[in-house]
């Protein structure tokens, strides 16, 4: 299959605009399950809030939030699938521009010196754009993800000593939900990066911040390391927007890469309750939108 790159264009577009209007259907349920728990009336009464505001986004077509974020695009690319990488890129730069100027957006990117924001959500090294390969057959996904200044400021990262162990990394991201607060827009979903580089950390504690609800880390350790520090983190009493309650945390999500025997780098990401994302499937079928 080759990439249609007016198709990835439009997809583009379309993506960020669906991001920003529609919540995935496993953040709705979330927050549902965390509404049946939660014994703090002030955050059951937030937690509403936060229902009603999803449901009038979605029937007035409108933004769930009025920061559109930074535009992320995860792009994997499946076997047989023939493309231009710099004309791909250059294909979602047009749709985030397009989705921004034709919709229209609010524009929250600017230049990091003379914060001059040319109103197109584009800019140096902006939407940020990740490509990735995958076994899938004659199939492209494009994922979108807009994100929110709330939830970015709140990120955090340790280079460990080893010696440390496992209990180093419970208490610096025990620490990190604590510093955040209720700056996140919690409930939240913390994602945590272990091993690998710095930057590699940092990586992949974002996509574990954007992953589904539901998911589990694919590394066993990992796994049982989720669920112990979830209910750590709502152990806290941050709870909805830092106002109290047991819920301050949908999940911690946990991605892990092997590391050098010297170091243990430990990254926290946090996504806030509005946990948006959007995913278009290529094929030649043709596009299928989801999340």
């Amino acid at each position: 299959m080759k990439l249609d790159l007016d198709i990835v264009e439009d997809a583009s577009k379309e993506l960020y605009i669906r991001a920003l209007k529609l919540l995935p259907p496993d953040v709705k349920a979330g927050i549902e399950k965390l509404s049946g728990t939660e014994t703090s009336p002030v955050a059951q009464q937030v937690l509403n809030t936060m229902r009603t505001n999803i449901r009038v986004a979605e029937e007035t077509e409108n933004l769930l939030c009025q920061d559109t974020g930074i535009p992320i695009y995860n792009v994997s690319i499946g076997r047989n699938v023939e493309f231009d990488g710099h004309a791909l890129k250059a294909a979602i730069r047009r749709g985030c521009e397009r989705a921004t100027t034709e919709h229209p957006l609010r524009s929250s990117v600017v230049h990091p010196l003379t914060r001059m924001n040319n109103h197109t959500s584009c800019g140096i090294e902006v939407p940020v754009i990740h490509i990735d390969f995958t076994d899938d057959d004659g199939i492209a996904t494009i994922e979108m993800v807009p994100k929110g200044s709330g939830s970015e400021n709140n990120s955090f990262l340790k280079m460990a000593i080893p010696a440390e162990g496992i209990d180093a990394i419970k208490t610096f991201v025990v620490d990190c939900v604590i510093a955040a607060g209720g700056k996140t827009c919690p409930p939240t979903i913390v994602g945590v990066g272990l091993g690998g580089t710095s930057d590699l950390s940092v990586a992949l504690a974002k996509r574990a911040a954007t992953r589904a609800l539901g998911s589990e880390c694919a590394d066993p350790e990992g796994a049982a390391l989720e669920k112990a520090l979830s209910a750590a983190v709502n152990r806290l009493g941050v709870g909805p927007q830092g106002l109290g309650g047991d819920s301050t945390a949908f999940a911690v999500h946990i991605e892990l890469a092997s590391t050098h025997i010297t170091m243990n780098p430990i990254a926290v990401n946090m996504q806030c309750h509005s946990a948006r994302r959007a995913k278009a499937v290529l094929s030649t079928n043709g596009i299928t939108y989801g999340f």
